[in-house]
């Protein structure tokens, strides 16, 4: 997933470890208890150059899994539907003291668990924590020391599949190093997890040892620093197809797996008219679990399944790109996953389609506090009734992943009409269509909220402004006094990082006017006085 640094929103997929059970802390969680009788099971990659299979107490065992988002308090609720679906295996990012809850009750329901491990800077481009891998011994004997410990812990619980050690940190490298010192952090990186993998291998000799990373340009890193690993990982979504080709290209003489995989994610699409990232439809989302399912399926005796991206329930930006279930809704795409991994589907009643959002006006562009009409057309196939909620989302302007949902009145015929943001800027429209039987559709779509237009004459526009200060230089800077006056929405003033701060413009003299208009920007003051 390199050619679009992303804003973290796979949900995933947060810039801290998605622990398993993390969410937990607190709670006094009461799980169906494995048999007392019950240990751990022996898993091994067998077979030889393409031909590998992944086996399970000596049985062939295909992963159709999937990345898990619920708080272990939730896991009776959700293991039995993931269950339903067809899952035998959910993935992890962390693995500790909050894990066993996790693993208990996966292993009391028939699902096993890819346990991750997660190292700094896990998550690719947008993560942090950069630890420097050639010179930070500390760092990495905590690791070669912690990860090996719950090893020990965990090793004979039933639940347990398979270990998995980092997460993006290869390409999240990128952030924090460049050229040639950028090489040698990688190289450093994958050599510490072959350590790992060596550590775990003398712990525990019967589960493997994987390592995830985003697309197959990590690959080659690990096949020169990592021999011990018994498979490979891989988190890719558009381009989950092309992996097949890679491997080949590659020369790699181990089999892998598919970590992470679904729609195109926010790096991977084209922006739209008002430069947001195109989102596709639930109909395309659906789509593209079934396309990748079989892509992985299509690599026989190589690709040995897939934990697809996301079960999860996170009701945000992220949650409506990826989740199969945002708060608990089950959506186009929870069915074709359930399709694809052999669930049955013969009885079920599926979400209403969305087939068509637009924006009435001018091209999506609306006045800051003015009316907005939405023009949905969405269909029920099972006939069921169909009511709306509206939501706006201000991740262009300001980075918050919060869906707010917003009054409406239904204008009939699909017309729903709300009143604007009031902020300047892009933002997405959400509109989730519901059929009362816990299916939902959603579409979105941008829309450029642009300043009023109060009538009359701009008294301030061309007139000498001076300011306290100003910025000379960063991003679109300078930033001068003229610029809040020359009436271009596109520039700007800004003052130094300081309070406080102030701008005055000379009308040149004693005038009558009626109104201001302050046209803030993405950074704007918490208090002001005039």
């Amino acid at each position: 997933m390199t050619p679009r640094p992303r804003t973290c929103f796979r949900t995933r997929r947060a810039a801290a470890p998605l622990t398993a059970g993390a969410l937990a802390a607190g709670f006094l969680i009461a799980l169906p208890a494995a048999p007392a009788h019950a240990a751990g099971s022996v898993v091994k990659v067998t077979g030889s150059q393409g031909s590998w299979q992944l086996t399970v107490d000596g049985r062939p065992y295909q992963i159709k899994g999937l990345t898990w988002g619920p708080s272990v308090a939730d896991a009776v609720k959700y293991l039995p539907d993931l269950r339903s679906m067809g899952v035998n295996t959910i993935r992890t990012w962390g693995t500790d003291a909050t894990s066993k809850p996790l693993l208990d009750s996966a292993a009391a329901h028939g699902i096993k668990v890819v346990a991750g491990f997660w190292l700094q800077p896990g998550g690719g481009p947008g993560s942090g924590g950069c630890v420097n891998y050639v010179t930070d011994t500390a760092y990495k004997n905590h690791m070669l020391d912690e990860f090996p410990k719950w090893v020990q812990t965990y090793k004979d619980n039933p639940g347990v599949l398979m270990w998995d050690v980092g997460n993006e940190s290869v390409l999240g490298l990128q952030n924090c190093f460049s050229g040639d010192e950028l090489e040698k952090q990688r190289n450093a990186y994958t050599t510490l997890v072959d350590d790992i993998t060596k550590k775990i291998h003398a712990v525990d000799p019967n589960h493997p040892v994987t390592s995830t990373d985003a697309w197959v340009g990590a690959w080659p890193y690990y096949k020169r620093n990592a021999p011990d690993l018994d498979l490979y990982a891989v988190n890719s979504y558009n381009t989950v197809c092309d992996i097949k080709s890679a491997w080949e290209q590659g020369g790699y003489t181990k089999p892998y797996i598919v970590t992470e995989t679904g729609p195109a994610g926010e790096w991977e699409v084209p922006d739209d008219a008002h430069g947001v990232p195109l989102e596709p439809s639930d109909r395309a989302k659906a789509d593209a679990y079934t396309r990748a399912w079989d892509c992985v399926t299509g690599h026989r005796g190589v690709a040995l399944g897939a934990t697809m991206f996301h079960y999860g329930t996170e009701y945000d930006f992220g949650g409506i790109w990826f989740n199969l279930l945002p708060a608990g809704q089950r959506r186009l795409s929870y069915y074709a996953v359930k399709k694809a991994y052999g669930g049955d589907t013969t009885h079920d009643n599926t979400p209403p389609v969305i087939s068509d959002l637009s924006v009435e006006g001018d091209a999506g562009k609306v006045q800051a506090g003015h009316d907005l009409v939405l023009d949905v057309r969405a269909t029920d196939p099972d006939g069921d009734p169909i009511s709306y909620e509206v939501l706006d989302n201000s991740m262009y302007i300001d980075q918050s992943k919060n869906l707010t949902p917003l009054p409406f009145t239904d204008l009939g015929g699909g017309r729903l009409k709300v009143t604007a943001p009031d902020r300047p800027g892009a933002w997405k429209m959400y509109v989730k269509a519901t059929d009362g039987r816990g299916n939902i559709g959603v579409e979105t779509r941008s829309i450029r909220v642009v300043p009023p237009s109060p009538s009359g004459t701009d008294l301030a526009r061309g007139k000498p402004a001076t300011a306290s200060s100003y910025q000379a230089s960063y991003g679109d800077c300078p930033c001068t006094a003229a610029n809040a006056v020359d009436g271009n929405p596109a520039t700007r003033w800004a003052g130094d990082w300081s309070d406080p701060q102030w701008l005055q413009v000379d009308l040149g003299t004693r005038t009558t006017f009626r109104h201001i208009q302050l046209y803030w920007e993405a950074s704007y003051a918490k208090a002001y006085t005039i």
